[in-house]
């Protein structure tokens, strides 16, 4: 799969926020920047925040300072950088640099909610993708990622479910009963009435070839905050839930940030939960 088409759901992300704010881009810098433990984020200029998770697994060993500068060139200027620049790493071949290029992505779609605020789809607030998805009774639900919460409620349930994970040591023993490796999705993804699947797979490029081998007319969820994004492009091929965060106090998060805070730490105060459903 080319460059292009794996990045296909980011790209024309950001076409369309491109079209949403218009010149406005050109004013627009990031304030701050954060990589966090688990999350990074940014504060635009224009007080709008947004979050990525931090892939940390995937970066290369960083065991002395030239290698940790590679993971990461432009330390120290990522302040006032304007967004634009910030939109074209979302093709960077650098996994640090494609973090804060989704952050960016993030808030800039805040501030196309914030322009208009009846975009065609529902945004709700305070509420959690997990405890939305309809899990089928008779059917089988495939979860893709280590997504604790909904792993739960699915064994709480006695439903018939399988996890598509390519670490299995991120799984409890209760859990492993229903792994199946992630090189398995051809397999498993087409038996699915109920597909669940982490926002990682957004940062890592692996969502489109996901969507393609989910039948159609299923409910898909992608959830976590790196999917807190305008959702045309994933609606368009079949998603039915973006489960995301809306940024709320941008300063106050990026400090949580940078003391590896996790969700447990900023929802509720400097960030919320939000689902976004297609009508």
């Amino acid at each position: 799969m080319t460059d292009n088409l794996k990045n296909v759901l980011l790209n024309e992300t950001a076409g369309l926020v491109e079209r949403k704010l218009g010149a406005q881009l050109d004013d627009l810098r990031v304030e701050r920047a954060v990589f966090g433990l688990f999350f990074s984020g940014v504060k635009l200029s224009n007080g709008c925040g947004g979050l990525a998770f931090t892939p940390i697994k995937e970066l290369p060993a960083a065991v002395c300072c030239p290698s940790s500068a590679q993971a990461m060139p432009l330390s120290g200027q990522l302040s006032a950088r304007p967004v634009r620049q910030y939109l074209a790493d979302l093709n960077s071949p650098a996994i640090l640099k494609k973090t804060l290029a989704l952050s960016v992505l993030n808030a800039l779609s805040a501030a196309c909610w914030q322009a208009e605020p009846e975009p065609g789809y529902e945004i709700v607030t305070g509420k959690d993708a997990f405890d939305e998805a309809d899990i089928p009774e008779k059917g089988l639900t495939v979860v893709i990622g280590a997504l604790v919460p909904m792993l739960r409620r699915l064994i709480r349930k006695g439903a018939d479910f399988r996890v598509l994970e390519q670490d299995p040591s991120t799984l409890k023993p209760a859990e492993m009963p229903y792994f199946r490796p992630a090189d398995q999705a051809s397999e498993v993804l087409p038996q699915a009435d109920l597909l669940v699947v982490t926002g990682v797979t957004i940062l890592n490029d692996t969502l489109p070839e996901i969507l393609k081998m989910a039948r159609p007319g299923i409910e898909i969820i992608v959830t976590g905050p790196t999917a807190s994004m305008l959702p045309d492009a994933f609606f368009k091929r079949g998603v039915t839930v973006l489960g995301g965060t809306l940024v709320t106090k941008p300063d106050e998060l990026l400090d949580l940030l940078s003391e590896a805070g996790s969700g447990y730490h900023f929802f509720g105060r400097s960030a919320e939960r939000i689902i976004i459903r297609n009508k």
